[in-house]
């Protein structure tokens, strides 16, 4: 369906995949649950016909929990066939905000296009009285067609704010503002008067899919106590890559360690991430298991991508080699 428009505005392709935005509560089951398609969530903001004309595909009606790699390459897929079209400005895409920044960080990493792909959600669902998810698709539609917007790869637009798809993480369970970027920052406002960015993201690289599917990677937490079991049974389950959200700097204990070290001396690649929020893991610690062991015992390390981010850089990459040097310099970038 397309909406309504002017014809001398831009058009953006608007890509919907469910997620709170598209929920209501469910008179029976007296919970949020899909309800709404692309195209009832274009009719909730008239006002969007001034700014944009958007051309809706109803990709999927999903929780985003329920995201996982083939719906990323449908998703992919979708929007890259939208941005080779030249009449399309830019891609709109809503989802569930729980898996939003894994599948920002995914379209980043494997769009080649300076048009603007902008994902948006909502933390309240359409039956709630102050309702989010209008505000931020108006937005997304306005950034979608600002020309600063051009060069900025995939971004979060929500709450009036722009954030970066390497950057940003989900912060907080319910509130508005839970989409935030660290140390680092946003990438702009969408302010009442215009669109405006303050800075452009720098450590951006592109990996293109190779197949229809992606290689197995899981994420091993590390806590107090923790045995390494976890670690040995996903190389066993058949994991072709290993995530670990370590402590600190990068550090694990002694019996993870040994894990590690089975793993790679398998054949497995591990990545080293942490379970901090912010800043970079680093080999510093000289311990059984601190990180300068397990840089010395071939491990990967992550740089300052999270958990989910990193796996998401290492199914990619596994795509087309095993070798450590080679996927540290992804991380490196």
């Amino acid at each position: 369906m397309m909406s309504p428009d002017y014809p001398d505005l831009p058009l953006c392709a608007f890509i919907s995949t469910g997620g709170t935005i598209a929920m209501k509560i469910d008179p029976v089951r007296k919970a949020p649950v899909p309800a709404l398609s692309g195209d009832d969530l274009l009719a909730t903001v008239p006002g969007i016909t001034a700014i944009a004309r958007l051309e809706v595909n109803n990709l999927f009606n999903v929780p985003s929990d329920y995201m996982d790699p083939p719906r990323w390459i449908a998703l992919q897929q979708a929007a890259a066939a939208a941005l080779e079209r030249p009449e399309i400005g830019g891609v709109i895409v809503s989802h569930g905000t729980d898996t939003l920044e894994e599948t920002a960080w995914f379209l980043d990493l494997t769009l080649r296009s300076d048009k603007p792909v902008v994902l948006i959600g909502a933390q309240r669902n359409a039956s709630s009285p102050d309702f989010d998810g209008p505000r931020n698709l108006l937005n997304a539609a306005r950034v979608c067609a600002s020309p600063q917007a051009r060069g900025m790869g995939v971004m979060i637009a929500m709450n009036n704010q722009i954030n970066a798809a390497r950057d940003v993480s989900k912060t907080h369970t319910a509130d508005v503002e839970t989409f935030k970027s660290g140390d680092f920052g946003v990438l702009g406002m969408a302010d009442e008067d215009r669109v405006v960015f303050a800075r452009r993201p720098l450590r951006r690289q592109h990996l293109p899919l190779l197949g229809s599917a992606l290689p197995r990677v899981e994420i091993i937490p590390m806590f107090g106590g923790a045995s390494g079991d976890l670690l040995r049974a996903a190389v066993t389950l058949g994991a072709r890559g290993i995530v670990i959200q370590a402590l600190g700097f990068g550090n694990v204990n002694a019996d993870m360690y040994q894990a590690i070290r089975q793993a790679i001396g398998q054949g497995v690649p591990v990545v080293i991430s942490t379970r901090v929020p912010n800043g970079r893991v680093l080999p510093s610690y000289g311990f059984d298991g601190g990180g300068a062991t397990l840089k010395a015992a071939g491990a990967i390390f992550a740089d300052d991508l999270s958990p989910q981010k990193a796996r998401i850089l290492l199914m990619l990459g596994l795509q087309s080699t095993h070798d450590a040097g080679q996927l540290q310099a992804l991380f490196d970038r």
